[in-house]
């Protein structure tokens, strides 16, 4: 594939619709090629905006309103092959009753239960994905700043791109990654500004695809670098970075 066909594939890369040769191909030339990094970052903010266009959060009063309506819903007969009486029945249902009433009190206990984590589950999915928006919508404005430059790399051992934008007018950076290695479980990626070799906190990445905006001010720092840290990130990096990108 010519150095000219790569330069078409942005797009398709920033949607994940390169197979693994392409794909391979198409990272190694995006090191070396700063227009094309810049393209990836741009489709990549544009799918996230049209992507959360289309999500749809579950309104705040719904876990409210199916627990109100829970003492209204009746619980369906459990579905048994009929006995003959043994007795008499009215004997028999004042024995059986009070097993009954509680079997009845778990099944409700247990479903109220499974609706509560479910909500749980749903409300915390839908708080990471209106972050993972804000991040996107944060980027996408600092790439559009003025004096916005960008660069890119790969992970050592070639795997995945990540590309650096920054903005001196506007103090900030932020960092792309591009299908980069998902970490171990109980390992995130750290972000740092490099001061002049003095490595500063600059934010988490758990996973090897999605965008940060860096915390803290650009300041004097002269790059971004990347490590693997234990969840919840270190104060101080642990190991030598997986990837230096110069503010050049």
């Amino acid at each position: 594939m010519s150095v000219a066909d790569l330069h078409t594939l942005t797009g398709a890369y920033a949607a994940h619709a390169l197979d693994p040769a392409e794909s391979s191909a198409f990272e190694r030339h995006l090191a070396d090629c700063p227009a094309c990094a810049q393209e990836v970052a741009e489709f990549a903010a544009t799918l996230a905006r049209l992507g959360a266009a289309e999500s749809v959060v579950p309104p705040e009063a719904m876990k409210a309103r199916v627990m109100a309506a829970l003492p209204a819903i009746r619980q369906e007969a459990p579905r048994t092959a009929p006995v003959q009486p043994a007795g008499p029945g009215p004997g028999r249902l004042r024995r059986a009753w009070p097993k009954l009433a509680l079997a009845a009190c778990l099944a409700v206990a247990a479903g109220a239960g499974g609706l509560a984590v479910q909500e749980h589950r749903e409300a915390d999915q839908a708080r990471a994905r209106a972050a993972a928006v804000q991040q996107q919508n944060r980027f996408a404005d600092l790439l559009a700043a003025p004096d916005a430059r960008t660069a890119s790399g790969t992970v050592a051992g070639g795997a995945g791109v990540g590309t650096v934008v920054w903005s001196h007018g506007r103090g900030q950076a932020a960092f792309l990654a591009t299908g980069m290695p998902a970490p171990a479980a109980g390992r995130t990626y750290e972000l740092w500004f490099d001061d002049a070799g003095t490595m500063r906190p600059a934010g988490l990445l758990p996973g090897g695809d999605g965008s940060l905006v860096l915390s803290g001010p650009l300041g004097g720092a002269t790059g971004v670098g990347v490590t693997v840290e234990p969840a919840g990130g270190s104060a101080h990096p642990s190991g030598a970075p997986v990837m230096l990108l110069s503010f050049t």
